[in-house]
């Protein structure tokens, strides 16, 4: 039986006192690719925010890689955050510091201590976005594409069986978003790393087709349904 990495049952999500999705319900299995789209403003991004701690649920149950998002707590948010990566469109990269040392500042802020593991897991992480030669290399040394692979290597520095990225493709040109979407269904085909990924990009989703939950209406309507239906 699949291994549930997201799970939504009659979610209200909230901004403030605004109500900006109703009833939402959903799984999520280890190891799928899911798009999430929706017009700016229908509550992707307060979904996602949601789903990573930012925003507290309040009504309905969910969980993500194994947490109660009701008990949630400013406490706990950074446990459930080791368990899951975020990308972001903006990459967030320290720019005062190179790419081994923006990697390594992650692992110690998250526990890390032995060196030894330290360096071990900065190169398997590299290796897997392919950039195993480039981690002496300033931010602003890279390209677009090249910062988006070290956003994803740091995603995937504490294993997560969950990785959020939100519009990852969005300020790079289509020949690099393709290098990134292949990376990404890759990393979620070859270590079973469940994908969510929240996009504008048609010409992206068209390429690459897979389960879609679509914001829209205060409701989030899931393409596997509309399949079953």
């Amino acid at each position: 039986m699949a291994e549930t990495v997201i799970s939504l049952k009659q979610v209200n999500i909230y901004q403030g006192q605004s109500l900006i999705l109703k009833d939402v319900n959903f799984d999520i299995n280890k190891g799928e690719f899911v798009y999430l789209v929706g017009k700016t403003g229908t509550g992707k991004s307060s979904l996602l925010k949601t789903l990573y701690g930012e925003l507290k649920l309040t009504e309905g149950q969910a969980s993500v890689v194994g947490f109660d998002l009701r008990l949630m707590d400013w406490k706990k948010v950074p446990y459930l955050r080791r368990n899951l990566g975020v990308v972001f469109q903006d990459f967030q990269l320290l720019t005062d510091r190179n790419v081994h040392e923006n990697l390594k500042f992650v692992l110690k802020a998250t526990g890390w201590k032995d060196e030894r593991l330290i360096e071990e897991k900065i190169n398997d992480v590299l290796d897997k976005v392919g950039l195993k030669s480039k981690g002496f290399k300033m931010p602003f040394e890279m390209s677009g594409g090249e910062q988006q692979r070290v956003d994803i290597a740091r995603a995937l520095l504490n294993s997560p069986k969950l990785i959020l990225a939100d519009e990852p493709t969005g300020n790079l040109d289509p020949e690099t978003s393709d290098e990134i979407m292949q990376l990404l269904i890759q990393i979620a085909k070859d270590y079973g790393t469940t994908v969510v990924m929240a996009t504008h990009d048609f010409i992206v989703i068209n390429r690459y087709p897979s389960r879609m939950l679509k914001t829209e209406g205060g409701k989030v309507v899931d393409s596997a349904n509309l399949m079953m239906a």
